[in-house]
């Protein structure tokens, strides 16, 4: 744990102790999907399609659950060996025999537009991942996703399928320390941010700022939405997706405060740059800036709101939001490292000398940590 500039060390399963009373715990529901694809050519290739986001359908949920096929954004490995129209893969599911095909588009970057048909109308495509696909392992842990991954590496509470990389700082919870939360009057609400590849990307420009920073899909409730604003000045975000999503629902909001009540239904997709924390600043509370987002889902009929985030969390960040954040340990030269820094105002060098010096275990599969910022200004 670390508070006001001090840091201490206990076992999880505590972890009620060290949340104040009457606050509120966000988690990321997010579910990680089989998304690492093999294919082997008449040949004897091997083509690696690793599943990144949707393009078509563009909505997680319905890609995934499209039976007429569907594009996605892929990275693929072998592509130059990749050069016939397709590459395909029989699949038993049950009795029935499906045929899965990959058809490779244009190169965009490093990235494909695969897009995936098969023959069986009867068939998701969530299924076909779930039979033949592989668990996308962070790569760092340098071996094969193993069976066991398949549990470890989902949190107790995720539900919502779309990411390529587990939402870690959940993973320390069971369902014994959030009962024990509950029982402490701590309480608990969800949002979804489907986690991308670009979370594992280093850091390699000398200022940060120039960083691209990587886009990714966030889903929040109305009810989650209600329960911060009420609770604000006691929000605990488990894990840096939570806290990157809570962020940028402040700036959300500001922005709908600018938009006409009658232009809502023209607004296509909200996306904040990872820049514009750093270039804009308004002048708005946070219960205003969320008061906003549920009056553009009132006046819309929605009860989610979608969008994107490509926020950057960086020194010299002013939070708005998230007040207590509960995380992994961070590689060197990372956003998220960048991110824990800004939130304790630059300290992590204590925190990271403590934990190397205690033996603590880093990353995906490693030890968590329970931070405390520094109130600056009034909410």
């Amino acid at each position: 744990m670390y508070r006001d500039g001090r840091v201490s060390e206990d076992k999880f399963f505590r972890i009620g102790e060290y949340i104040p009373q009457g606050s509120l715990l966000v988690y990321n529901n997010t579910r990680v999907i089989q998304a690492r694809l093999v294919f082997h050519k008449t040949t004897g290739a091997r083509i690696e399609v690793f599943c990144l986001a949707p393009i078509e359908p563009y909505d997680y949920q319905l890609s995934l659950s499209s039976t007429t096929g569907c594009i996605w954004k892929c990275i693929v490995g072998n592509a130059k060996k990749f050069n016939t129209e397709y590459v395909e893969q029989t699949i038993q599911l049950g009795t029935r025999i499906v045929r899965l095909r990959a058809h490779k588009g244009e190169p965009q970057g490093n990235t494909y537009a695969i897009r995936f048909s098969w023959d069986d109308s009867s068939v998701a495509f969530s299924e076909l991942l779930e039979a033949i696909g592989e668990l996308p392992i962070p790569p760092y842990l340098n071996r094969k996703s193993e069976e066991s991954d398949k549990t470890t590496y989902q949190t107790v509470y995720s539900r919502i399928k779309g990411s390529v990389a587990a939402p870690t700082a959940g993973l320390h919870f069971t369902n014994n320390v959030l009962a024990d939360l509950r029982s402490r009057g701590i309480r608990t609400t969800e949002l979804t941010l489907h986690v991308g590849a670009g979370t594992f990307l280093p850091v390699k420009v000398e200022d940060a700022n120039e960083h691209p920073m990587h886009t990714e899909i966030i889903a929040v409730p109305r009810q989650a939405i209600a329960d911060v604003m009420a609770n604000l000045g006691h929000i605990v975000a488990v894990g840096t997706t939570s806290m990157r999503t809570l962020e940028s629902l402040y700036f959300i909001g500001c922005r709908l405060r600018n938009i006409e009540i009658s232009r809502y239904r023209n607004i296509e997709t909200i996306h904040i740059d990872q820049h514009e924390p750093y270039e804009r600043s308004y002048a708005v509370s946070a219960h205003e800036a969320l008061q906003a987002i549920l009056d553009y889902l009132n006046a819309t009929g929605q009860d989610t709101l979608h969008a994107e985030t490509q926020i950057m969390i960086r020194p010299g960040y002013d939070f708005h939001v998230v007040d207590v954040l509960i995380t992994n340990f961070h590689q060197p030269k990372s956003t998220l490292l960048l991110l824990v820094s800004a939130f304790v105002g630059g300290n992590w060098h204590t925190i990271y000398d403590y934990a190397l010096s205690h033996d603590f275990r880093f990353l995906s599969y490693g030890d968590s940590s329970i931070l405390f910022r520094q109130k600056t200004k009034e909410l």
